[in-house]
């Protein structure tokens, strides 16, 4: 019997060589060494595709960020749900740009975000901020306290208005991502927010911070040479969000046909600017994916102008660390296909 069992172990282990069997020891070993570097990674929330498209290219090779305003959604209309109340409470780091912009998540943030760090990027260094364009073309801005705000003369670009910090609660443009030079003020903000929250991670951080700030610079060098054609052709929009872009690439924009995307203009306001598009002679009108788009095509009813769509909250786009290239460069090739036919 003794003799039997021993050629039977011998021929098992010819079978089966005991190297075969080491993975299989391994495996718990391995899957408890991912789950402690997947638990290694800080929870991250942010606020808008774009702002998560710079966190989660910050952030490759650690982990990824959550996103609240998710698909289709505007930060201008969004309601928070309770997966985004969770994520809130889990967060190790929230980044948004600020009330300005995401006023649904100002009361969570302080109800739900207590102990995590909150990184406001609109108060970022070295962010170029410019104020609300009012009167002729743009209408008068509502905060939604129904106070217009009337900030004479600065209805125009100011090539020298850098580094301001000093606007009150709304009083600025709050699409400030729009310029790539704001993209890299904003990554560096990120960046020393990350660092602080995750030194185990830093040289990751600092190393894609990097990388990311060199790939901003060959974008806004693509941007520039792609509208040169059509910058001083003028164009109506839909909402005015575009004044960074305009500001950084000297593009000639006629008017909007609303500020605020969440109050649809009236008749009076649409035959105004139906007019204006005839007067000025803009050559586009565009719309955006999520916000009445029918207004547009009454605007440009008996006109010569040509309709186009720019998406600047990247409705469209499938979030990542990529997405804010696709952005810009979306917009920039929209822009250059219309005006360069009308």
């Amino acid at each position: 019997m003794k003799q039997a069992l021993r050629t039977a172990l011998k021929t098992s282990a010819l079978k089966f060589p005991a190297v075969l069997f080491i993975p299989a020891l391994a495996i718990p070993a391995l899957l408890f060494a991912s789950t402690m570097r997947a638990a290694d990674a800080p929870v991250v929330v942010t606020s808008i595709k774009p702002i998560h498209s710079l966190v989660a290219a910050i952030m490759q090779g650690v982990g990824e960020p959550e996103l609240i305003v998710d698909g289709a959604a505007s930060p201008h209309t969004y309601n928070l749900r309770p997966s985004n109340a969770r994520a809130l409470q889990e967060a190790k780091v929230i980044f948004w740009t600020g009330p300005g912009l995401e006023a649904f998540l100002e009361k969570p943030l302080q109800a739900l975000g207590p102990k995590a760090t909150i990184a406001e990027l609109d108060k970022a260094p070295g962010l170029v901020k410019l104020p609300f364009r009012e009167g002729g073309a743009f209408e008068p801005h509502d905060d939604g306290d129904g106070d217009d705000h009337d900030h004479a003369g600065e209805t125009g670009h100011d090539d020298d208005h850098d580094d301001d910090h000093g606007h009150e609660h709304g009083a600025f443009d709050t699409h400030l991502w729009l310029d790539p030079m704001n993209a890299k003020a904003m990554a560096a903000e990120i960046t020393t927010t990350l660092v602080a929250a995750d030194p185990a991670n830093a040289l990751t951080y600092q190393a894609n911070a990097k990388t990311l700030d060199e790939k901003l610079t060959a974008l806004d060098k693509e941007i520039a040479t792609t509208v040169a054609p059509v910058k001083k052709k003028p164009f109506v929009v839909f909402h005015d969000a575009y004044q960074y872009f305009e500001h950084r690439y000297g593009i000639r924009v006629a008017g909007s046909i609303t500020v605020s995307p969440e109050t649809i203009p009236g008749a009076e306001r649409v035959s105004e600017i139906h007019r204006k598009v005839g007067e000025l002679g803009a050559t586009c009108v565009f719309a955006e994916p999520q916000f009445e788009p029918r207004l547009v095509k009454v605007v440009i009813e008996g006109t010569s102008a040509r309709s186009g769509v720019l998406d600047p909250e990247a409705a469209t786009l499938t979030p990542g660390p990529d997405l804010y290239f696709t952005l810009m460069r979306g917009i920039a090739e929209s822009m250059k296909a219309c005006l360069s036919s009308a």
